[in-house]
């Protein structure tokens, strides 16, 4: 019998996981063998993935709800789709697509389907990154031009602060001891200085 896995991803902490996870109990996967990232799919180098990658071996199912959970990079979601059919030897199953079950359809038009559509898909989820990154990037531009400042506010400067610059810039005390003193960062206290 194959052992089941399933892997999950949100772009963030703060987004549902739930649509991702109610089918599959049904489909007979174990809590255990769930694998969830909080993070986007840009590449591959997440805690989640890379365990689950360990994991698998020839044999096993894997389910994903949508290719887009599994990645949005059109090159690293092909090759991470040839590492676990072919290098693993583990079948896939995305939920969203039928086409995409490895094991179904497994003469050679069958496999022809399956990699254009995993291509198309693939390509749709990449490009999906994209345009969210180029209207993330608008909306930071139009927000400027409003005057909107972005970050944590600046940290006032103590009290003390220009005696503890003179006595820094005299190399009485190190910039760490001043930092201390200031009661910030090192790195705060030099972008201070450097101002």
């Amino acid at each position: 019998m194959k052992r089941k896995f399933a892997y999950v991803r949100v772009s963030g902490s703060e987004q549902n996981i739930d649509r991702q996870l109610a089918p599959l109990a049904k489909l007979g996967v174990l809590t255990e063998n769930i694998f969830i990232d909080y993070q986007s799919g840009k590449d591959f180098n997440r805690p989640a993935y890379k365990r689950l990658i360990r994991k698998l071996k020839n044999g096993d199912l894997l389910i994903i709800h949508s290719i887009d959970r599994l990645g949005r990079n059109y090159k690293e979601i092909i090759e991470q789709w040839r590492v676990i059919t072919k290098k693993l030897q583990a079948d896939i199953i995305v939920l969203d697509m039928p086409l995409l079950d490895t094991t179904q359809h497994r003469d050679l038009l069958g496999t022809l389907i399956s990699d254009l559509v995993l291509q198309i898909l693939s390509y749709v989820a990449h490009n999906e990154r994209e345009t969210i990154l180029l209207r993330q990037a608008e909306g930071i531009a139009e927000a400027k031009k409003r005057g909107v400042v972005f970050g944590r506010p600046p940290k006032p400067k103590p009290v003390n602060y220009e005696a503890i610059k003179r006595d820094y810039l005299a190399e009485i005390i190190n910039s760490r001891k001043a930092a201390r003193l200031s009661n910030v960062s090192q790195k705060t206290f030099l972008k201070w200085i450097n101002e």
